[in-house]
Formats: structure tokens, sequence, C-alpha cells
């Protein structure tokens, strides 16, 4: 079996089409996403009550849009940065921000943006037969987990083990420990072993099986990211900037207690890479969906052994 895996796309419209065409692309059996697919914010467009044009700010720089193209150009580079854009009148912009439930708009647009992804999966993947297993990362919102009923090919797999076809098995579990952000699907250490250690019955051969984790095992050179404090500001020493592991002690326990086959993760966008821990081959394949590139992981599959992987860029 022939699988390719990506996470992190964080909103990216031109990283999930990129996605959804990666399995016909490699020759691909099976894809899989492995978190954090929605954006990080709104843009606004205002719409001038006087005149036949709308002002916007994205990005440090103000928009002055008066034909239809600049109003659609914009909204491109807006969906390509993985943000959502929002036409509305000045009124509607106050009204929204002296709401006492701004997060209802945000969550309005991800559950529609998400899924007319979804439609666009059912589409592509019709065509190329392709097996599709997606689930939330932390920083997903809750409203993402609406829209996945409307899919009838882009298969949900948070929180269960799913057979993946030729004797594979997949554990997979989107939360994380926690974080300086307080992201939506964070939780202590001992419970996200607790949600791992509940599917773990349900594996029938740690031989054959995957451990599709957001978050990669704590120092395993897969989770290191720049040191923050508190306030958010980077920390530094000698005028270089700190780095430290942040991956999960849960993660990690529970890949060196069970060893599967092939364990799976995010998260941390600066640390791709693969390591083994015992005999599982751990895999962290990066992002960069700000550029619109989509980096994934190609991992070939015989029996009871990875045979080969390759990191790719598309």
């Amino acid at each position: 079996m022939k699988l390719f895996y990506s996470s992190d796309i964080h909103g990216s419209e031109t990283c999930w089409r990129k996605f959804l065409n990666a399995g016909p692309f490699y020759r691909a059996d099976v894809i899989i996403m492995g978190g954090d697919l929605t954006g990080k914010g709104i843009v606004p467009i205002v719409k001038d009550p006087h005149e036949e044009r709308w002002r916007a700010q994205f990005r440090g720089r103000n928009y002055d849009l008066r034909t239809d193209e600049e109003l659609a150009d914009l909204e491109s580079r807006v969906t390509f940065n993985g943000m959502y854009p929002y036409r509305c009148s000045q009124a509607e912009l106050d009204e929204l921000a002296a709401a006492p439930d701004q997060d209802r708009l945000f969550d309005e647009l991800i559950e529609a943006t998400f899924a007319r992804w979804l439609a666009i999966g059912d589409e592509k993947l019709r065509k190329s037969g392709v097996s599709c297993w997606v689930m939330p990362g932390n920083d997903d919102a809750w409203a993402i987990d609406l829209a996945f009923g409307s899919s009838e090919l882009v298969k949900a797999c948070d929180r269960s083990v799913v057979d993946i076809g030729e004797g594979y098995s997949m554990l997979s579990i989107g939360y994380a420990n926690p974080t300086p952000w307080n992201s939506p699907r964070e939780v202590p250490e001992d419970e996200l072993a607790e949600m791992i250690e509940e599917l773990v019955p349900e594996v029938p051969s740690m031989d054959r099986a995957i451990f599709n984790l957001h978050v990669p095992p704590y120092d395993s050179e897969l989770d290191i990211a720049p040191k923050i404090d508190s306030e958010f500001r980077l920390q530094t020493a000698g005028g270089q900037p700190q780095v430290a592991p942040v991956g999960s002690t849960a993660v990690r326990a529970a890949i060196e207690r069970h060893q599967p086959l092939l364990a799976l993760h995010g998260h941390i966008h600066e640390s791709k890479g693969a390591r083994k821990i015992g005999r599982t081959v751990c895999i962290n394949p990066g992002s960069s969906y700000s550029l619109g590139q989509l980096d994934g992981v190609l991992v070939d599959l015989k029996g009871d052994r990875v045979k080969r992987y390759q990191f790719v860029i598309g």
C-alpha cells in the first residue's frame, strides 16, 4: 500500500485542492489529512455607502477596490493565505464588533467553507477512486465537525480506529497537549493518554497499525519550535532565537509502549523529518501552507514494515 499524508493547511484552499489531487498524482492508494484545516481569521471587505467601491485592510495594506475584478482578486489572495473574506456594510461591521457572540460569524464561515471543500472532495475522489481520511486538529473550531456529515467520500477519522485497506488499521486523535494559544482541542497530557489508550484495544495488530496523532512525540526532533514566553514574545540567547521540544509526552509514551508500524504527525510546522522510536517510524512532513505549498510524505507499506518513505512538496 502507498499512502500520502499531509497536515496543517490552515484554511488554504490551494493546499486543499493539491491534497485531493495528490492521490492520482503520486499514485497513492490512500490520502490522509492530519488536522488543522481551518483558517485563522476574517478579513472584512466593506462596501462604501456612497460609491461603487469596497475598502479593506489585509496584511498591513489598505485596499480601495473599484471593479469586480479587483474585488475577486483580493478575495482570492485572502483565501490563498488561509483566511475568510467577508463582504459587509460598515453598519454590519460595527454591529459585529459590538456583538457578544463574535465567534458566531467565524464559525458560520468555517462551516460553510469546509462544506464547500467537502463537495470539491467528493467530486475529485469520485473520479480518482482514492480513499480519503481527514481529521480536525487542535486549532480547528468545533464548527468544522458539523460539516463532515455532508460528504460521501471524505471520511472523518478523529478519535476512532478505522480500516484503511490491505489489512492496515489507523488510530487517529487530533487533540493536542496544552499550548500557549489555548486552541479549541487541547487537553492535559493525562487526558490525551486516556484518549489514546481507550482506542488501543480496537487495533487488530500493532504490526500493521498506523497512529495518526496530530501532535508529535515529545523530544523526538519532530517537535522543535521557537521558544516564547507568556506574552508570546520570542526568546533569544546571544541574539539567536531559542528553540525547545513542545510535543506530547503522552504520545511518546503510547508509541514506546505499543510500537505501531508507523506514526504520522503534524502540528509543528518547522520540524519536518522522520525518526524511529523503537520499531516505529515517526514522520512529520512540516507545513508551508502560507506559500500555497503542500508539504507531504509518501509512505510505501509492505506487510509489517515501512518499505520506504519520501518527502514531497507540491
